[in-house]
């Protein structure tokens, strides 16, 4: 798998639309800073989902196909960018843009580490 060093303005603005959801503006706006001063770190795909308390998507669904057809084309894709969770307070790791090309690599190989980029809130 091709990864690209940063992540675009589409997987930020991405992010925003998400955790304005969940956030209030001012946080979304700090962890978005952060998210964009972090360096990448790989993490294996079953551990991502596992954090996160979320299912692996079917390959067959419309964005991990999508994604999946890159990398067997040899496409790069954008690191994927979480917010850290809190074990002791029951509070999942939050993919918050990448979802779909984590399970993608899943699909890929589940084992390989992917290009990630975390803040705590």
């Amino acid at each position: 798998m091709i990864w690209k060093k940063a992540p675009t303005a589409e997987d930020y603005n991405g992010t925003l639309n998400f955790l304005s959801l969940i956030l209030p503006a001012a946080k979304c706006n700090k962890i978005l800073r952060g998210l964009r001063a972090e360096a990448n770190f790989g993490r294996a795909t079953k551990d991502l989902l596992r954090a996160a308390n979320l299912p692996l998507l079917p390959s067959d669904e419309p964005h991990v196909d999508e994604d999946l057809k890159r990398i067997h084309k040899g496409k790069p894709l954008a690191p994927v960018l979480l917010v850290r969770g809190d074990m002791a307070k029951g509070v999942p790791l939050i993919v918050a843009d990448g979802y779909h090309r984590i399970c993608a690599a899943c699909h890929y190989d589940e084992s390989a580490p992917i290009p990630c980029r975390m803040v705590s809130i």
